[in-house]
């Protein structure tokens, strides 16, 4: 090199420079294109696998027998730890996953094999990035088969069914809640609703509390309770950690016919001086105030964490939703407010009087529905109160009080 001529030598080191950089280039841009966390959340009605990506991911599902088995290829990718670790993510318990293992494919193809328990309906989807969330490789595998519409004790497995074909609002009541008075002609129903599930985390604290684990045990505490009195009856959108989107537990309240409908939370904020208890209700008319509005859109958001949303809603083709619908808001405040009286004598209270934003968990057109903020796990005090069962049972009594109360006052009971 040293012998060309001056001009020829600084042509051949650009050139040379240049096959460098780009070799650099496609190497880096190779090494940005990977797996950065793989989770496994399996439940009684569904599992879901999520590969997360700092790269949108493109795939290729297809399945495999004796023995049975889900296959997705996955280009672009290489294996990494994260990857070779997704057959610890197994649980024994799983009913669906008995195994899972990944390989390199090809050179640019990973391909992870999910061996199962039973004959599954594989669902594969893709999500954009959310929340801090990267992007998202979905798989959800459902019990092979389906179930009738008309199953009473547990309809959410059809409701999802139904949900990922784009079709929820079929096999769903008219109208409800069911003839009669409730609570001396037939029991009263209420739909406990605890928020997030699954990957959707809800709020986490300063000590890793997470929402979704103290709203389930308020919530499981609460239907302990209600199913002690004569007259009542509860269900639970979820009774484990798993991801529900919020028309699916709109949906299963009205599939039972609900009375009632209360979503259970735990309120976060960028200030940890942040405290105390919120009750809140659907508004058509726009939020009461900012911060309703705000919490409204990020609890809204879980759907955009954990599913795919879906748009479209069967009552606003009917003529009379308006005004069911305000019927509706009028008696979500009446039950909201003897909930926030009780909310009260265990808790500071954030606002003493009650809120009202388009949180979508509460657009049941025909049910009373609130959305109770228990505390703000952000705050140090409350979220040490969260963790401990003393006030979670004191949450689950305040809120019985609160329907109790709603009913004794005369609440509307007749079909309507």
């Amino acid at each position: 090199m040293s012998d060309l001529p001056s001009p020829d030598r600084r042509r051949w080191l650009q050139g040379a420079g240049a096959a460098l950089l780009l070799s650099v280039t496609k190497m880096g841009l190779a090494a940005t294109s990977h797996i950065v966390a793989v989770r496994i959340w399996p439940s009684s009605t569904y599992s879901r696998v999520t590969l997360e990506s700092n790269t949108p991911l493109k795939y290729k599902q297809f399945a495999l027998s004796h023995p049975e088995r889900v296959v997705v290829d996955i280009s672009g990718v290489q294996l990494n730890h994260v990857l070779n670790h997704v057959g610890h993510l197994v649980r024994s318990d799983d009913p669906y996953i008995k195994n899972a293992r990944v390989g390199q494919f090809d050179p640019n193809t990973v391909r992870l094999v999910l061996e199962l328990k039973q004959s599954v309906t594989p669902k594969v989807f893709t999500l954009d990035p959310v929340a801090g969330i990267k992007n998202r490789l979905v798989l959800d595998l459902y019990p092979g088969g389906t179930r009738s519409h008309n199953h009473e004790d547990d309809p959410l497995l059809a409701l999802l069914q139904d949900y990922n074909k784009g079709d929820l609002e079929s096999g769903q009541p008219v109208s409800a809640p069911l003839p009669g008075k409730a609570g001396r002609d037939r029991p009263i129903i209420i739909m406990i609703d605890p928020g997030h599930g699954g990957e959707d985390t809800g709020a986490i604290g300063k000590h890793k509390t997470k929402e979704k684990d103290v709203v389930l045990k308020i919530a499981r505490r609460l239907k302990q309770l209600i199913d002690k009195q004569p007259h009542m009856r509860a269900h639970m959108t979820r009774n484990e950690d798993v991801f529900i989107p919020l028309k699916v537990r709109v949906a299963k309240a009205r599939r039972l016919r609900a009375d009632l409908f209360v979503s259970i939370h735990a309120d976060a904020f960028t200030s940890r001086a942040a405290r105390g208890s919120s009750v809140f209700a659907l508004s058509t008319k726009g939020a009461t105030s900012t911060a309703a509005r705000y919490l409204a859109q990020t609890q809204n958001e879980s759907d955009l964490i954990g599913g795919v949303s879906m748009s479209g809603d069967r009552y606003l083709d009917h003529t009379m939703f308006d005004m069911v619908q305000s019927l509706t808001v009028n008696d979500s405040l009446k039950f909201g407010n003897e909930v926030l009286k009780h909310m009260g004598k265990i808790n500071h209270l954030h606002k003493k009087k009650m809120e009202q934003a388009a949180f979508a968990v509460l657009k049941a057109p025909d049910i009373p529905s609130i959305l109770v903020e228990t505390a703000f796990i952000s705050n140090l005090e409350e979220e040490r109160k969260l963790r401990t069962t003393k006030f979670q049972h004191q949450v689950a009594e305040a809120i019985l009080a609160g329907i109790k109360n709603y009913f004794a006052k005369g609440a509307p009971l007749a079909p309507r």
